[in-house]
C-alpha cells in the first residue's frame, strides 16, 4: 500500500522590522509576500503574507511571512499560530532588537523547537561587525526553544549565501517531518486566516491545513463563536496558487459552498470529526515565558499576579481572545516544572484542542505573560469542582504532554467523575486515536461507579424494581458529578450497566424486573449494627467549627470509603473538599453565621477566620464553597450575600 504523503513542512519568518524578512523571501522563492498596496507603499507587511519554495526533489516549502512592528504583534502570531519552524531573520548591521527579542519569547511561548537563522544584509557590513553579531545572535537564540539552530550568512541584494539557506532549509525540513511523522496528527484541521469573496465564486479561505487530506466535494464543520457548527462544501482546492486535486497539508485555499458568511472570518476553523470542539472556558497549563528583555530577570520558578481574576490576550491558532485568567481551585495548583494549571474565561467562544499551544499576553504593554496548553475544552462545573485536586489535574496535563490518548481519557474521567463518550472522543481524537466502536454511554470514574455499586447493594434490600432503583442511583450520581443535559440518556444507560454488571457478579439477584440480595450478601446484614455505630460516630466527629480531616476522623471511627459516600448522600454530611467535612447540622450553623457576617460588611476570610476559631484553610473552604452555591460573592473588599442569598 502506497504511503501517504507527508505534508509540506511550513515555515513562519520572525524579527525586528526593516530586517529584510520579505526581501530575504522574495529572492528566495521569487513571491513578494506584501500582497496589499499599502504594504508595498510603505515597504513594511503589516499583515501575514505567504510565499512558497518548489525544491528540486519536486516538493516544496511554505512560508508565512509576519509583521516584524511592534504594533502588529497580534498579526504575527496569527501567522505563527500553525507553523513548523522558523526563519528568524537578523540584520548584519542593526543585530538583534526589540521584535528579534519579542518574537523569540512569543516562539518558546508556542513551543516551537526547529528554525534556521538568517543573517542579512551581510553586504552592508564589513565581516567584523557580522562575527559580533552572529555571536550576539547566537548568545540569545540559545536562551530559547530554538537553542542550536544554524546561522547562515546571506545577502538578498547580492544573492550571497542563499545556495547555503535553501540547502539548511531542506536539512531543517527533513529534521520537522521527522518530528511530524513522530506524534500524532490529531483531527482534519484548518484554522482561517483569511475569509474573502471572489466574484463569480463566492467564499475563499486559506489557512494552514492540518490531520488529514481535502478534496472538492468534501463537506466540512465550521467551528466558531456566534452559533451552532455549520457544514460547508468545499468546491475547489488551491496549492500554491494553483488548483489541485486535493491539498495533503501544509498552506492551502478552499472555495467554500454554503458557508455563513457572518462567522466565515479569521479564528473560525474547519474540520470534521471529533477532536475540535467551541468553547468559551478553557481548563489550561500556564508556563512561565522566556524573557530576553534587559532588566527583566527570568523567573525561575512562575508566578501569575496575585490579582485572583487578572485580564490578558489570549493568541491560540488565528483567534485572539480577551480573557480572565483564575486559578483552578482556591489557590494555583503546581503541576511541575514551574507550570501552574488555570481557567480561563474568554469574552467569546473559541474552536480549541486538547494539546493546542497558545500565548497570553498582557493586553496593556503586550508583553508575553504565560505559555498556555490546553487540557480540557470543557472544565468541571458543577460538584464536579470537588474532584479537582493536584493528581488529577497533573494525571491529565502529562498525558496530554506525552499523546497517551488512553491515559489522557482515564485522567478525564477521573477528574470530572462521571463523563459522556462525546467528550472522550474528542479527546483521544485531539491526541491521534480513533475511538473506535465505543459505546456511547457515560464513564465513571473508579471510585462513583464504587459508590453506586454499593448504594445499589444496600437499596436491593427493599427489592425495589428496576424502574425503581434507577432514579435513586441517579439522584447519587448527581450528588457526585456534574451529568450536562446532553449526557442524560448516557446516564440512564450508565445506571442500567452498574446494575448489570451486579446482577453478572452475583452480587445483586434479578427476578423479573425487580432486583434483591443473595442469600450470601443478606447473611451480612448481622454487621448493619456495628456499621451504624461507626456512622454515628463520624458524624459526631464532623459536628465541630473546625472538624478534623475526613480521613482521620473516618480511621478513627472505623468508617469505610463507602460508609462516608453513604452519609454524604443520605445528607448527613457536607463535604466540601476530598479531605473536609462537617455535620449536616454543623454546616448549616455555619452557613447562617457566614450569611449573618457578610450581611453587616463583607466578609474577609480573615474575619471568618477568627470567628471559628482560627483556622484560614477552614474558613476559606466554606466561604468558596458557599460562593459556588450562590449564597455568597466575592468582591474586591471580601463575602456579600450572593444571589441565592435568602432574605435576612
Amino acid at each position: 500500500m502506497p504511503t501517504a504523503p507527508m505534508p509540506t513542512v511550513v515555515i513562519g519568518t520572525a524579527g525586528h522590522i526593516d530586517h529584510g524578512k520579505t526581501t530575504l523571501l522574495r529572492a528566495l522563492t521569487g513571491i513578494d509576500a506584501d500582497r496589499l498596496p499599502e504594504e508595498r507603499e510603505r515597504g513594511m507587511t503589516i499583515d501575514v503574507g505567504f510565499a512558497h519554495l518548489d525544491l528540486d526533489d519536486g516538493t516544496s516549502l511554505d512560508f508565512v511571512d509576519v509583521p516584524g512592528h511592534d504594533r502588529l504583534v497580534g498579526n504575527m502570531l496569527v501567522g505563527a499560530g500553525e507553523i513548523d519552524a522558523v526563519l528568524l531573520v537578523v540584520a548584519a548591521d542593526d543585530g538583534p532588537r526589540a521584535q528579534t527579542l519579542e518574537h523569540l519569547e512569543l516562539l518558546s511561548a508556542l513551543g516551537l523547537r526547529r528554525g534556521v537563522v538568517a543573517l542579512t544584509k551581510t553586504d552592508v557590513a564589513d565581516a567584523a561587525r557580522v562575527a559580533e553579531v552572529a555571536t550576539a545572535t547566537r548568545s540569545l537564540v540559545d536562551r530559547t526553544s530554538l537553542a542550536g539552530a544554524p546561522i547562515v550568512e546571506v545577502s538578498a541584494q547580492t544573492g550571497s549565501g542563499l545556495p547555503e539557506l535553501r540547502l539548511a532549509l531542506v536539512a531543517l525540513r527533513d529534521v520537522v517531518q521527522g518530528d511530524l511523522a513522530g506524534r500524532p496528527a490529531g483531527p482534519l484541521r484548518l484554522p482561517i486566516d483569511r475569509a474573502f469573496t471572489v466574484r463569480g465564486r463566492g467564499s475563499v479561505v486559506t489557512g494552514t491545513l492540518r490531520g488529514g487530506s481535502v478534496a472538492a466535494g468534501d463537506v466540512l464543520r465550521l467551528d466558531a463563536a456566534g452559533g451552532p457548527a455549520a457544514s460547508t462544501r468545499v468546491r475547489e482546492v488551491q496549492v500554491h496558487h494553483g488548483r489541485a486535486a486535493r491539498a495533503d497539508g501544509g498552506r492551502a485555499a478552499l472555495n467554500l459552498a454554503g458557508a455563513p458568511a457572518d462567522v466565515l472570518r479569521r479564528g473560525a476553523v474547519l474540520t470534521s470529526g471529533p477532536g475540535v470542539e467551541v468553547s468559551d472556558r478553557l481548563l489550561v497549563a500556564l508556563a512561565p515565558p522566556v524573557v530576553l528583555h534587559a532588566g527583566v530577570p527570568p523567573a525561575p520558578t512562575f508566578r501569575w499576579p496575585q490579582n485572583p481574576s487578572a485580564s490578558a490576550r489570549l493568541h491560540l491558532w488565528t483567534e485572539t481572545i480577551d480573557t480572565t485568567v483564575r486559578p483552578t481551585g482556591a489557590s494555583w495548583i503546581d503541576l511541575g516544572d514551574g507550570r501552574v494549571a488555570a481557567t480561563l474565561s474568554l469574552a467569546n467562544a473559541a474552536a480549541v484542542l486538547a494539546g493546542a499551544r497558545g500565548v497570553l499576553r498582557d493586553p496593556g504593554p503586550g508583553r508575553v505573560v504565560g505559555a498556555v496548553t490546553v487540557l480540557d475544552a470543557r472544565p468541571p462545573r458543577g460538584v464536579s469542582r470537588r474532584r479537582v485536586t493536584t493528581p488529577r489535574l497533573a494525571a491529565l496535563a502529562g498525558a496530554i504532554e506525552r499523546a497517551d490518548a488512553e491515559a489522557a481519557v482515564d485522567a478525564l474521567t477521573e477528574l470530572h467523575g462521571a463523563i459522556g463518550t462525546d467528550r472522550l472522543d474528542a479527546l483521544a481524537a485531539a491526541l491521534g486515536s480513533s475511538s473506535g466502536t465505543r459505546p456511547r454511554w457515560l464513564r465513571l470514574a473508579a471510585d462513583i461507579a464504587a459508590s453506586l455499586s454499593a448504594a445499589a447493594v444496600e437499596l436491593a434490600a427493599r427489592r425495589p424494581s428496576i424502574a425503581e432503583l434507577r432514579p435513586e442511583l441517579m439522584a447519587r450520581l448527581r450528588r457526585q458529578a456534574t451529568i450536562e443535559r446532553s449526557w442524560s440518556a448516557m446516564a440512564t444507560e450508565a445506571i442500567d450497566r452498574v446494575i448489570a454488571d451486579l446482577v453478572a457478579a452475583g452480587r445483586l439477584a434479578r427476578d423479573g424486573d425487580r432486583v434483591g440480595v443473595p442469600l450470601a450478601e443478606a447473611a451480612s446484614a448481622a454487621v448493619g449494627d456495628a456499621r451504624a455505630a461507626a456512622l454515628a460516630r463520624l458524624v459526631a466527629a464532623l459536628d465541630a467549627d473546625v472538624p478534623p480531616s475526613l480521613a482521620e476522623a473516618a480511621r478513627a471511627a472505623a468508617c469505610s470509603l463507602d460508609a462516608i459516600l453513604a452519609l454524604e448522600q443520605s445528607g448527613r454530611i457536607v463535604r466540601v473538599e476530598d479531605d473536609l467535612a462537617w455535620a449536616a447540622s454543623r454546616y448549616a450553623s455555619l452557613r447562617d453565621r457566614a450569611l449573618a457576617m457578610a450581611r453587616l460588611g463583607p466578609l474577609t476570610p480573615a474575619a471568618f477566620r477568627d470567628a471559628i476559631g482560627g483556622n484560614r484553610r477552614v474558613a476559606l473552604a466554606l466561604l468558596e464553597d458557599l460562593g459556588r452555591k450562590g449564597l455568597l460573592r466575592r468582591t474586591d473588599a471580601g463575602h456579600v450575600p450572593g444571589p441565592r442569598a435568602p432574605a435576612p
